[in-house]
């Protein structure tokens, strides 16, 4: 432990906290390829809103086309394996550069960052902000994923702030 100094630390945290979205973003890949029809299932009605209480004002936002179900979704998961794919190999970079100059550690985070900008896209936009607030997504006591996705941008926004700072000396 006396050769691990505090900012050696903080660079083998921010591999591991990447390590672990990465782990997250390639179970949510499996999760989506292996059960195709059960989260498909989900986006239709967040689309449709026909679990939501029925307001005639805001009807028209929904989406029927089964056929738009399957693109948006297919937008979903290509933006998870985009990001999953980014965090992997932006904790590569990080791991790779572990021992190298701060300035070169530094520059090895351009992958993770994109990556969980990405992510940020995918659980803030598309999830709270179109499934919430255009879709009503809050509102449907089967079809609601707003705590879930607020559960991983509370961890995907910090991490971000906390690999992007430049702590290393």
């Amino acid at each position: 432990m006396n050769n691990l100094s505090t900012d050696k630390l903080i660079r083998y945290s921010k591999f591991s906290l990447m390590a672990y979205i990465s782990f997250f973003g390639l179970l949510v890949m499996y999760s989506n390829f292996t059960d195709y029809s059960s989260n498909y299932e989900y986006v239709g009605h967040i689309l449709s809103m026909d679990t939501t209480r029925e307001n005639l004002n805001l009807s028209y936002r929904a989406i029927t086309s089964p056929m738009l179900h399957h693109r948006i979704y297919w937008f979903i998961i290509t933006l998870e394996v985009i990001y999953t794919a980014f965090c992997l190999v932006g904790a590569y970079h990080l791991y790779r550069n572990i021992n190298a100059p701060a300035e070169v550690f530094h520059e090895a985070k351009k992958f993770s960052i994109i990556g969980l900008v990405i992510a940020i896209f995918v659980y803030y936009v598309c999830l709270q902000v179109i499934g919430v607030e255009w879709f009503n997504m809050d509102e449907s006591q089967t079809w609601n994923a707003k705590d879930w996705a607020r559960h991983i941008v509370d961890f995907i926004l910090p991490l971000l702030i906390f690999v992007a700072l430049r702590t290393e000396r």
